[in-house]
């Protein structure tokens, strides 16, 4: 999968990094790097750090994927609106209703579930790599009682609003990826998410 196959070279660069005098120089060229393993044609015009980060400036070209038609579209929709600063609005766990969190918790469960089966047996493994992944301690708890009551994966996106599937989603890849390879059944469970947000988008 994508992650056995970048994580080892994305980990022997970093190494380079540390090692190298002209480091920047080499970074310039690892993010072109790393966003042309997704099919993005990127390139880097500035690069400063500022604090603990690294400040970088891109001229981004067509995606392999996005079509003419696609990408001057893309371009005409940026030019006619301001970057806008995520509102106050913008969905979060604690924001959410207690349903939407019970539809949130047993999602991921089911993801967790799918990539580990014996789940049951290994969970005080699993739950220190939650938090890691930046979920909260309410969200942990929810979705250890969301495990104990398996679901099938169609009721669990019946209804599922997008801005909850993006949400999901983007908890549910961390989780896929917690063992750095990714089964079927968690795919298909991504692709599930990922459909519910073509659904908006058409």
């Amino acid at each position: 999968m994508l992650a056995q196959l970048v994580r080892p070279l994305v980990r022997a660069q970093i190494q380079l990094l540390t090692q190298a005098q002209s480091a920047g120089s080499k970074l310039v060229v690892m993010v072109s790097q790393w966003l042309g393993y997704l099919g993005v044609q990127a390139q880097v015009t500035e690069l400063s750090t500022t604090g603990n980060h690294i400040q970088v400036s891109l001229r981004v070209g067509r995606p392999e994927l996005c079509t003419e038609e696609e990408w001057r579209t893309i371009l005409q929709n940026l030019e006619s609106s301001q970057p806008q600063a995520p509102t106050a609005t913008e969905i979060t766990y604690p924001r959410m209703t207690p349903a939407q969190q019970n539809q949130v918790n047993r999602l991921l469960a089911h993801v967790i579930r799918v990539g580990n089966p014996q789940i049951s047996e290994s969970w005080e493994q699993i739950q220190p790599q939650l938090y890691a992944l930046g979920l909260s301690e309410e969200m942990v708890l929810g979705i250890r009682a969301a495990l104990k009551v398996p679901t099938d994966l169609d009721d669990l996106i019946d209804n599922l609003e997008p801005e909850l599937s993006a949400f999901v989603l983007s908890k549910a890849i961390g989780l896929a990826l917690m063992d750095q390879q990714i089964t079927r059944d968690e795919n298909d469970a991504l692709k599930a998410l990922y459909r519910v947000l073509e659904q908006k988008v058409t």
